[in-house]
């Protein structure tokens, strides 16, 4: 088991099935595992987007998210902390 896939397997431990994010080189080899692994992926537009709507589907599904963004950029455009919880 490689690092991508271990991800994979802690989400899913979790009870994550979907993530929402916006893709980068640093992040493939993950969205390869989440394919592999049977995690649906929603693509967004912008890595804030993707917080946003992972939030979103968690407070109307009940449902824990995950959000996967790129690294330093990625990472300052989507934490945020609404209701004082990170995305």
């Amino acid at each position: 088991m490689n690092g991508a896939q271990w991800v994979v397997h802690a989400l899913r431990t979790q009870g994550v099935d979907t993530v929402f994010g916006y893709p980068g080189g640093a992040i493939m080899p993950v969205y390869d595992a989440l394919y592999d692994g049977g995690v649906e992926h929603l693509l967004c537009r912008h890595e804030q987007g993707a917080a946003m709507a992972a939030i979103g589907y968690a407070r109307a599904t009940g449902k824990n998210r995950g959000v996967y963004r790129d690294v330093r950029p990625g990472r300052d455009q989507s934490d945020h902390r609404p209701g004082g919880r990170p995305a």
